[in-house]
Formats: C-alpha cells, sequence, structure tokens
C-alpha cells in the first residue's frame, strides 16, 4: 500500500509546475513588447538625424524594413521571443540606417504590436 501512495504525489508534482511554465511565458511577451517600445524611442531620435542627411537612402531602408516586421511575428510563433529580441537589437546596433528606417515605419510597427498583446 505504501508504494501506491508514492507514484500518486510523484504524477501530481509535474502537473504543478507545467502551470507554473505558462505564466512564465507570458511574462517573456510582456517584456518584449516593453523592449520593444524602448527601442522604438531610440530610433525616433536617430530617424530625424537621417532624414537631414539623405533623404534617398529611406527607399533602401524601407525594403530592409519589411524582413524585420517578419521576424516579429516569427518571434510570436516561437517561445524563444527573448532570445530573438536580442538579435534584432544588435542588428539595430550594426545597420544604423535600420535604425531610422524603423521610425518612419512606426504605425506598422505598433499595429504589429497590438496582434501580439491578442494572441
Amino acid at each position: 500500500m505504501e508504494p501506491l501512495i508514492d507514484p500518486s504525489p510523484r504524477n501530481v508534482l509535474p502537473l504543478h509546475p507545467h502551470h507554473h511554465h505558462q505564466q512564465q511565458q507570458q511574462q517573456q511577451q510582456q517584456h518584449q513588447q516593453q523592449q520593444q517600445q524602448q527601442q522604438q524611442q531610440q530610433q525616433q531620435q536617430q530617424q530625424q538625424q537621417h532624414h537631414n542627411h539623405h533623404p534617398h537612402q529611406q527607399h533602401h531602408q524601407q525594403h530592409q524594413h519589411q524582413q524585420q516586421q517578419h521576424q516579429q511575428q516569427q518571434q510570436h510563433h516561437h517561445h524563444q521571443q527573448h532570445h530573438h529580441q536580442q538579435q534584432q537589437q544588435q542588428q539595430h546596433h550594426y545597420h544604423h540606417h535600420q535604425q531610422q528606417q524603423q521610425h518612419h515605419n512606426h504605425q506598422q510597427q505598433q499595429q504589429q504590436q497590438q496582434h501580439q498583446q491578442q494572441l
């Protein structure tokens, strides 16, 4: 009779942590949105400078922005949102022009962010 009680609590234990894992995923999603907002603020300042410098380069950045938007959608599908976001930040630092262009399509990015919250 004693061995029967052993498996019973053991079965309940895995169920408890599984529930906790779901909560952690939601927290990560909220964190990602906060990081995105911070990046957008930085882009605002950089975009103004770029607009006065090379207005022609905007056309080239627009093409890159579409690719980035695709990455955001993929992030929501995968649970590695935090990991993917880090890569995007590095890209912004490396590609200065990409940063400026993102602000240009600020409205488009906000729409996607709202979609993630709904999901």
